[in-house]
């Protein structure tokens, strides 16, 4: 396990891929140092830590056009569409390093995550390989792992169990976003079975103009059975993605369910849902980063128990 300082605050994080959801992270993390606000964050303090007490010392990319630039400039970088939070960056003093491609890497990527606390993995989803040697790289550097993919980390029995003899955090798998569709579709479902109706059928539709969405429209692989997993019902049916270059960072979801109440008459629900994609993914891992530096610095490894609401797809769940 990396040595820490004595006494240290800041939780130092390494990011595996500079995309939307590390834009809207790093930024967010700067508007809230700078004004001090308290808009959209579910915790103010997570394990003594607030919302500003994160440095990112690490990061990783594939991109040429990231690649070898300093963090607060590659975050900006085409093709990354997420709105500007904040007017202006200074420096991060942290160059973005080359990712990894196989696991021959490991050892350097791990090198370069000495001193790190945290790894969040934030890569595209539908790279289970990729995933699997940054939680690798994670382990060799005394590093809490993070996936925020649909990819199987923690669902991985042999994974979570090395996590737990090395003493080390891991959280995952797949961010269930601030509010997001799978949120307010289980929720709803919920509320159905709590007043007393019967569920006939529902779907999802969610369209998207990030290069997350481009890619699991190519590469839906786990992402299909990850929503299930959220959504907690076999009657939803999930369509496919839909990628929309022009809807940018924007996420439009729509909803459909149909029940039937009191002596089986008719109930119908039609639910159209507007965010930005990224800045759910921002909200949640601003606690899973928190909780996952509170559980090391407390000596605690495995699977987060108190994660588990903040994922689609915990241990448990189907891959």
């Amino acid at each position: 396990m990396a040595t820490l300082p004595a006494v240290i605050k800041n939780v130092r994080v390494a990011v595996a891929g500079v995309g939307n959801n590390t834009s809207a992270l790093v930024q967010g993390i700067a508007y809230y140092r700078a004004t001090g606000s308290e808009i959209g964050v579910h915790r103010p303090v997570v394990e003594g830590l607030g919302v500003g007490d994160i440095d990112v010392v690490a990061a990783f990319a594939l991109s040429d056009d990231k690649v070898g630039k300093d963090l607060h400039q590659a975050i900006l970088a085409p093709p990354n569409n997420v709105p500007r939070l904040v007017p202006a960056l200074p420096p991060a003093g942290v160059t973005v390093q080359r990712g990894l491609v196989d696991a021959s890497e490991i050892a350097r990527v791990a090198s370069v995550l000495d001193g790190a606390e945290v790894l969040l993995y934030s890569a595209p989803s539908g790279r289970p390989d990729t995933a699997r040697a940054y939680a690798l790289a994670a382990l060799e550097a005394g590093a809490a792992f993070i996936n925020t993919t649909s990819d199987g980390i923690a669902r991985d029995p042999a994974m979570l169990a090395r996590f737990e003899e090395a003493g080390l955090p891991l959280a995952g798998d797949d961010l269930a976003s601030q509010f997001g569709t799978s949120v307010l579709h289980r929720a709803l479902l919920r509320l159905l079975e709590e007043r007393g109706l019967t569920l006939v059928s529902s779907y999802q539709v969610n369209l998207g103009g990030t290069e997350d969405f481009r890619n699991l429209v190519e590469n839906p692989n786990t992402k299909k059975q990850s929503k299930l997993n959220a959504v907690g019902s076999d009657r939803v049916q999930m369509a496919p993605l839909g990628y929309l270059p022009h809807l940018n960072s924007t996420k439009i979801a729509h909803l459909n369910i149909e029940a039937q109440g009191w002596a089986g008459t008719p109930v119908s629900l039609e639910v159209r849902l507007r965010v930005d994609d990224p800045a759910g993914a921002a909200g949640v891992n601003i606690d899973l980063i928190r909780l996952a530096a509170g559980a090391l610095r407390a000596g605690r490894g495995g699977f987060l128990a108190e994660a588990a609401a903040l994922l689609k797809s915990p241990p448990g769940t189907a891959i």
